[in-house]
Formats: C-alpha cells, sequence, structure tokens
C-alpha cells in the first residue's frame, strides 16, 4: 500500500526526493507496508507494519558497500521499579552471554569472521542492538541480532558473572568524573523522577538483582509491539521482510498492535537542587541547566538552535567568554536532552578548583544576558548553519542513517526527511530563539560539581548564587 502527499525529502547524499507518504506507523494498517521517500534511484525508505505488530524500516542507500542493522526496544531505564534499577542495562549484558544456537564465543567469533560489528546500548527509554557488516554479510547480521534478542538463554551461571562486569561499569563510571557528573546532574534537576535515575543503576540494585526478576523484565518488556527493525545500506526492503520472516519465523504469527510512542508530561518537582560528588580529582567539574521540553514539542527546532549558539562550537557564546576571552577552562560547552515527557539544558565546564567561582559566575552572567535580550541574528545563523552541517555530514555512514530511521519510528511513530528536518531549521528566526530564552534561561536552575569539595559549604558562592 503506497500513498502520496506533500513534501519532498533530501538523503545525505542531496539527492532530491519525491513527495511520499507520513503515516504514522503504529496506525499504519497491519500487514501493508508505505514508502515514505523515494529517492532517484527508487524507493529509498520504506516502512512494513507486520500483524505482530513488528515494524520494519529501511533506507536503500545504492553505492554504499555496508548494512547496517538495528533492533529497537522501547524499553529503557525509566520503565524499571526502583528496586531493580538497572533492570534494563543488565539485560541488554546478558543476552549476548549466549541463545539456544550459539554460545558467547560463537557469537563474537562469526562477527569478527566477517570484519564486522555486534554491540547494544541502553538509554532511559530504548534499548538497541545492532550490527554493521558488509552488505553481502546481511543475512548473518540479521540472524546474530535476531538470535541474541529472541533466544537468549539468561542461564544463571552467567547471570552472576554479568552481575560482576555490570559492578564494574559502574565503578568505572565513578572513576570518570564527566559521566558521573552527568548522573548526578540529573539527579539534581529531576529528583526522584524514573528519568533522574542511572542508567546504570546502583551498587546497591545490581548487587540486589534477581534473575527470575530480571527474565521475567524480559519476557514482558521484550514483545513485538515494542519493537522496531530499522536496516539502511544497500539493501533492498523485500530482501529483509524475507530475513525477517526467516530469522523471527513463528513469533510474526501472533496477533499484536505496535505500541505508541512515549507522550505525556512529566511531574517533576521545580526546586533548586545542589549535588556534589567529593572526589579527589585535578579539576573541578561543574553542570548546571533547567528543565528544557520534550521531544515532541515544536520549539525544539528553536531549541537546537540556541544550544548551537549558547555553547555548540567554538565561536559560540559560552565558549567564547569562558575560555577565549578569560582562560578560564579548557572545556565548555552547552547540551540539551529531549525524553518523551520531559527535557534539559545544561552547561558543562572543567577548571581548576581555584577557578570554579569565576566560571560559575561567568556562566551566570551569560545566561542572564541571552534570558534578557537573545541572541544576534550573525549567532543565530551560525547555530543553524552547524545545524545543518552537522545532520548532513552525520549521516554519511550507514549506521547513523539506520538510527535515524530506527529512532524516529520508534519515538515519533513517523519519518521526517531530510529535506524537512533542514526546513524545519532554516524556519527558526532570532525572536523564536529570544522567546525560548526568556521561558528556559528564567527557570530554577539545578546544578551538581565533581571535585575536591569535602561538603556544599566549601564550594565558591558563586555557584550557591546560581542556584538562588
Amino acid at each position: 500500500m503506497t500513498t502520496s502527499v506533500n513534501g519532498t525529502a533530501a538523503g545525505a547524499s542531496g539527492t532530491r526526493g519525491r513527495p511520499l507518504a507520513r503515516r504514522l506507523g503504529h496506525l499504519q494498517k497491519p500487514g501493508s507496508t508505505v514508502s515514505l521517500e523515494r529517492g532517484d534511484a527508487g524507493l529509498a525508505v520504506r516502512r512494513t507494519v507486520l500483524p505482530s505488530g513488528l515494524r520494519v524500516i529501511t533506507e536503500r542507500i545504492p553505492g554504499v558497500r555496508s548494512a547496517s542493522v538495528g533492533l529497537w526496544v522501547q524499553v529503557g531505564s525509566r520503565d524499571e521499579r526502583v528496586e531493580v534499577a538497572g533492570a534494563a542495562h543488565y539485560l541488554e549484558h546478558l543476552l549476548f552471554k549466549g541463545t539456544a544456537h550459539r554460545t558467547a564465543a560463537q557469537i563474537a567469533e562469526e562477527i569478527d569472521a566477517v570484519g564486522g560489528e555486534l554491540n547494544a546500548f541502553t538509554a532511559k527509554e530504548h534499548t538497541c542492538y545492532y550490527a554493521h557488516v558488509l552488505d553481502e554479510d546481511l543475512p548473518l547480521a540479521m540472524d546474530l541480532v535476531c538470535d541474541v534478542v529472541f533466544d537468549a538463554l539468561c542461564e544463571p551461571r552467567d547471570f552472576e558473572t554479568e552481575r560482576g562486569v555490570v559492578l564494574e561499569e559502574i565503578a568505572m563510571r565513578d572513576d570518570d568524573p564527566e559521566d558521573l557528573l552527568h548522573d548526578a546532574f540529573l539527579d539534581a534537576l529531576l529528583g526522584e523522577h524514573v528519568l533522574g535515575r542511572p542508567v546504570l543503576g546502583t551498587e546497591q540494585s545490581i548487587g540486589d538483582m534477581d534473575r527470575d526478576a530480571l527474565f521475567g523484565f524480559y519476557k514482558k518488556r521484550y514483545t513485538l509491539p515494542r519493537m522496531v527493525l530499522a536496516v539502511a545500506g544497500n539493501i533492498d526492503h523485500a530482501h529483509v521482510m524475507r530475513l525477517v520472516r526467516k530469522q523471527i519465523g513463528d513469533r510474526l504469527d501472533r496477533v499484536g498492535t505496535p505500541v505508541a510512542p512515549r507522550a505525556g508530561r512529566a511531574r517533576i518537582p521545580g526546586s533548586r537542587k545542589l549535588v556534589l560528588h567529593s572526589d579527589d580529582t585535578e579539576q573541578a567539574h561543574l553542570m548546571l541547566g533547567v528543565r528544557g521540553l520534550d521531544r515532541h514539542d515544536e520549539r525544539r527546532f528553536a531549541l537546537n538552535v540556541l544550544n548551537a549558539a549558547l555553547g555548540g562550537g567554538m565561536s559560540s557564546r559560552l565558549f567564547q567568554e569562558v575560555r577565549e576571552r578569560r582562560g578560564l577552562a579548557y572545556q565548555v560547552y552547552s547540551s540539551v536532552g529531549l525524553y518523551a515527557d520531559a527535557g534539559t539544558l545544561s552547561v558543562y565546564a572543567g577548571c581548576q578548583p581555584d577557578r570554579l567561582g569565576d566560571v560559575a559566575g561567568v556562566v551566570r552572567d551569560v545566561l542572564s544576558t541571552v534570558a534578557r535580550e537573545g541572541l544576534s541574528d550573525a549567532e543565530v545563523a551560525r547555530g543553524k548553519g552547524q545545524l545543518r552541517g552537522g545532520l548532513v555530514l552525520g549521516l554519511e555512514d550507514t549506521s547513523s542513517r539506520m538510527s535515524r530511521i530506527g529512532k524516529g519510528e520508534l519515538n515519533y511513530g513517523d519519518y521526517l526527511s531530510v529535506e524537512q528536518t533542514l526546513a524545519r531549521i532554516d524556519a527558526v528566526t532570532a525572536d523564536d530563539v529570544a522567546t525560548l530564552a526568556r521561558d528556559l534561561l528564567r527557570r530554577p536552575v539545578a546544578a551538581a560539581v565533581v571535585g575536591p569539595y569535602a561538603h556544599a559549604d566549601d564550594l565558591p558562592s558563586q555557584v550557591h548564587e546560581v542556584i538562588s
């Protein structure tokens, strides 16, 4: 079933697309295939929704020799009860320890034998299992990804082995000040909300994790209606569908409705909070910020422009004021976090401990000025240019293309072409950015610090003033 609507599309290679349908994946008729973008060489992006609820979305990229496969599951750390915090990430580790068809060693040997990559990652709202191979090895990649996700054994002995591995990963996170700082900042800003918890869990929750509880989490959450299979590269959609039916088999006979993208509004306390992790580091690490926008907010394009101009590059306001003019820090940047029902806008800086007060004061002044006056037309233009270039240049490999279509389907149930995205960026005005800055940068500020300070009272007064 193929239909058309208004709009044109362009791939990262610059190929002009033809207007095609935009239909939400979770509302598409089961058993149907929709073409979402047509390139000059044929159907470029296609989506099939199977009666089981599994969505398959592909992007054909002629001329490349690789293919990337990703199985995206709408399961992340926000889906965990507090007593099993870290379960989604623990499970991601465990699924690679052996299946009904392969040992862990055989999984590694088969992907290494073709020079490919097989891996996974867990985030707050999803988990992704992916492979990157030569196009001729696509059947193997599909087989390995599906075997790991659907036929893992989760043996008790492997469960205990991976407990130690995950605990080591938590220890490694704690030894990396920037990683530790990021989790501390979300704790400061979001508090007891599930988005404020670390993806890895805690030493206590992992130490107390029960194998049966984790296996139950797996069986309950890893269902086809929660999944999107994304494939990009020198591939054919019909061939991918044949591989899906071969690898997933009888599971496709189950009837299910695709789970809708997450949405809503998180109830998060707006109180200001400061979190300090005392550590004997050479540098002091500061992150401060405010609650931002959720990923469904139409102002997210203006937010990305604001972020790019504020702290996204060497010409950004923060980089120029903190590093170039004053030499207070080597690294300073801003970043945006977008979730289904919440978001963050934050600033990071790493500096000598005796300069932390000066850095905090300059960051505070920059944010206050931008909230009051907005950004210049030149700054907004540079921010938009940075986003345009970053988007297109970042899509020159099949892994990035796979990630874009997979996350788009999972998070929005929709496909937004590169050209449509560029048009949304171009439509942002300086007034849009100024209005958004006035809203966001006057919200209550939360902060986190990792550094050689025994108590919060030992922090410079400027840090306390930022959150007051």
